[in-house]
């Protein structure tokens, strides 16, 4: 299977440029469940931000939010 095999008429490519915004979307989710932010409200405005608002709030959260959040010890 190459990057031109086509799927209902569309190439391959077309979907894996499609499946982007949502893996960014569950890594964010995943990246923010797994941290220690200041505030435990903070970190539920982080996951509510990803899961509510999906590739906005993927992208949002990956130039500011994951920045903010530290590794659970």
């Amino acid at each position: 299977m190459t990057l031109t095999t086509t799927i209902g008429g569309f190439p391959l490519w077309f979907f894996l440029v499609l499946a982007l915004p949502v893996f960014l979307n569950f890594w964010a989710i995943g990246h923010a469940f797994y941290r220690n932010f200041p505030t435990y409200q903070e970190k539920m405005v982080w996951l509510c931000l990803s899961v509510f608002v999906p590739v906005l709030g993927g992208l949002i959260y990956l130039f500011v939010g994951r920045k903010r959040g530290t590794k659970e010890s």
